[in-house]
């Protein structure tokens, strides 16, 4: 602002002016007289040319006004001094100069002004230069404001995105766990349902099992006591057999009412408080066996009774007829002794043992089986993997080709006949892919005889009872292998009265102090679970077993010797058959044995 307000004030002469043109005229006037002697044309170009040079050179130079400036430039250039200059050219000057000084001067002003106007010019163009660089370095600094203010807001904005996003997260984050929380809940809450129903069915599903228990226990308590009734039925306390006047059932039919009493008792108690348990059934069912037992003995002491009634009136009638004889006798003429009947007298009646020479035929096998046990003690009971191997193959040898017998074996029966008798002979046969023979063991032939024995027996009360054709193959094979090897035999005997007692026939009598399910196995029966088998079960595992039997009596072995008599022949069925028939029969029992027997 300062430089245009000099470049726009008016020009004006220098204060020095004044004073360069007094020194100027005082020095003309000084040194005019002087000069006239000398030339004044060789001064005047020399005058004249030297303050044109010097306005010139200090045109051009751009020098200030006529001031201490200029003069010490002209020292500078030209080694002299302003007041030196003046000494040399003023005394030339003519007064005419003085106009000339005066346009040198304006005419300096004048390049002054111009060049102050170029100056002003340059200063202007430098002070636009400087502007636009002040206004572009303010636009860039604008722009660098700008682009700084907008970064910040855009940091702000992404830290503010990034707090939300990070507030987002945690709150997505509280949400799913939340969830979480839920869902376990949800399924802890589901488990403990599920449990509880699964508790609520269990326990529904036992106390209906509760309940079926109990009924089935009441039915089996009501049919005990309709048992129990029906044999307290047949304890008549004023029965009296034809035969026996004197004999007593007080204490029988006393000791039965007093079982059915106890039995109601147990079935009242339990109906009072709800369902019977499993010990108020075992105590009906005690009380049941013991009815039984009263039953049993009541009916042997009749029997015994009966027996000995017999007994007295075949002793009176042989008196009897000793006597008859007697008096026949001393009528007699002749001297010689009459001669009594030879022979046995048959018995009257029925009896209710066996013969005493078939019991003992009976003791003297089963002897003889127990025997054959002891002799093979050591292979059965030894601990040793390797005699338990043997005893293993063996019992397979000797059990597997009699299973294989059945009705449609066909030929195979000569192949399983050879088989067994190999075996029984010593020699070596193949079971299993391995060979196996009784040599093995100085126990083996003892305990095969006693186990081939035991499965011929076995399979009378399972195959033949199952399938009566079946009894014929196995007994041929078996009669073929009786007759080379006795001890076969013998221990199948054994065997098969101590499955099948009836077939000795011998009635085993009920002891005291013996259980009823022993007294039952006793009888032939068999127990699973404590429970005994089925009546129907039982007779046809004992007609099987009869009908087995009776085939082995009547069949031999066809490729044996035909001449020697059968080991077991029709003889042993007909005394089997008599003392049969000559004993008391058993309700079931005798009529599907003799069938069974008959029919074979």
């Amino acid at each position: 602002k300062d430089v245009l307000e000099g470049c726009m004030s008016p020009l004006m002469l220098s204060s020095y002016s004044g004073w360069v043109l007094d020194r100027i005229v005082e020095r003309s006037d000084q040194e005019i007289t002087p000069s006239k002697t000398s030339t004044p044309n060789k001064s005047t170009p020399r005058t004249n040319q030297l303050p044109l040079e010097k306005v010139t050179s200090a045109s051009h130079q751009g020098s200030s006004p006529l001031s201490s400036t200029v003069l010490s430039e002209t020292k500078g250039n030209n080694g002299l001094s302003l007041l030196e200059m003046d000494q040399e050219v003023l005394p030339t000057l003519l007064p005419s100069k003085v106009t000339e000084v005066e346009g040198c001067i304006r005419m300096y002003e004048e390049m002054y002004r111009l060049k102050g106007k170029e100056g002003l010019r340059q200063r202007q163009e430098q002070q636009e230069q400087m502007v636009r660089a002040v206004y572009d370095l303010a636009s860039e600094q604008l722009k660098r404001f700008d682009e700084l203010k907008e970064l910040k807001q855009h940091q702000e904005f992404q830290d503010l995105q990034e707090v939300m996003e990070k507030s987002l997260k945690e709150t997505q984050g509280q949400q799913e766990k939340l969830k979480e929380e839920h869902r376990h809940r949800a399924k802890v809450l589901n488990l403990k349902l599920r449990e509880a129903e699964q508790q609520r069915q269990r326990q529904e599903e036992l106390e209906r099992l509760r309940k079926e228990e109990g009924q089935e226990r009441l039915r089996r308590l009501y049919s005990i006591q309709e048992e129990v009734l029906q044999l307290n039925q047949q304890i008549d306390p004023n029965y009296r057999h034809k035969d026996l006047p004197k004999i007593d059932l007080s204490a029988y039919s006393s000791r039965g009412n007093q079982i059915c009493g106890l039995v109601s008792g147990l079935i009242r108690t339990t109906s009072e408080r709800g369902f019977p348990t499993q010990v108020d059934v075992a105590n009906t069912e005690r009380a049941l066996q013991e009815m039984r037992g009263l039953i049993s003995s009541m009916q042997q002491e009749i029997a015994a009774a009966v027996e000995e009634k017999k007994r007295r009136d075949e002793e009176e009638k042989r008196q009897k007829q000793q006597e008859l004889l007697k008096k026949s006798q001393m009528k007699a003429q002749s001297t010689a002794p009459a001669q009594l009947p030879g022979g046995k007298q048959t018995k009257e009646g029925l009896q209710v043992k066996t013969d005493e020479s078939i019991m003992r035929w009976y003791q003297e096998l089963q002897d003889a089986a127990n025997q054959c046990v002891t002799s093979f003690s050591e292979i059965s009971n030894c601990k040793d993997n390797e005699v338990k191997k043997i005893k293993t193959d063996l019992q397979k040898a000797a059990t597997i080709p009699v299973s294989q017998i059945s009705t449609i074996a066909g030929s195979q029966l000569r192949e399983i006949f050879d088989k067994i008798n190999n075996l029984l002979s010593g020699k070596s046969v193949q079971s299993g892919g391995r060979s196996v023979s009784v040599t093995q063991h100085p126990q083996g032939l003892d305990f095969v005889y006693y186990k081939l024995a035991e499965k011929f027996v076995s399979q009378g009360e399972e195959e033949v009872a199952s399938h009566r054709e079946a009894a014929f193959p196995i007994a041929v094979v078996a009669s073929g292998i009786w007759e080379i090897h006795p001890r076969v035999g013998d221990l199948f005997l054994a065997h098969l009265h101590k499955k099948c007692p009836y077939s000795v026939p011998f009635y085993p009598a009920f002891k005291e102090g013996t259980s009823m399910e022993e007294y039952q196995r006793m009888l032939g029966y068999q127990f699973k679970d404590s429970k005994i088998e089925e009546q129907d079960h039982f007779l046809k595992r004992m007609s099987g077993l009869i009908r087995l039997y009776a085939a082995i009596i009547q069949l031999r072995w066809p490729y044996g010797n035909r001449q020697g008599t059968h080991p077991h022949g029709l003889s042993y069925g007909w005394r089997w058959l008599a003392q049969m028939l000559n004993m008391e029969p058993l309700a079931d029992v005798t009529a599907t044995l003799l069938f069974g027997f008959l029919e074979v």
